[in-house]
């Protein structure tokens, strides 16, 4: 699901790239910024889905399960753990990024009259 979900928004980011010029060359088009942040806000949901679901999966391979007998996975295969620990923290980066840019486009809405 984390592979998913960022792809997902990398491909969303990519196609609404355009329309993002768009905006910013005519400002009159407030119905379709008001449609971008839309959908801005529901990949952001999703890359929080995708990036929750992943750091449970991580926190369970790092410290394991005694009481259901899963230990550490992470003390076999440490390069494993690493990476996807490093891919974790830049999910959760992105996640601020688009916060920032959702909110930095509502206050750009909310100036303009």
């Amino acid at each position: 699901f984390f592979v998913a979900a960022n792809g997902i928004v990398s491909a969303y980011l990519l196609l609404s790239l355009p329309f993002s010029f768009f905006h910013i060359l005519r400002s009159s088009a407030q119905r379709t910024r008001l449609i971008l942040m839309f959908f801005d806000m529901a990949m952001l949901v999703i890359l929080t889905a995708g990036a929750s679901a992943a750091a449970a999966i991580v926190y369970l391979a790092h410290i394991g399960n005694p009481n259901w007998n899963w230990f550490s996975f992470c003390r076999q295969f440490h390069s494993f753990c690493e990476r996807s620990s490093g891919s974790l923290i830049g999910s959760f980066v992105a996640v601020i990024f688009m916060t920032l840019v959702i909110i930095l486009a509502g206050v750009a809405l909310a100036r303009r009259p």
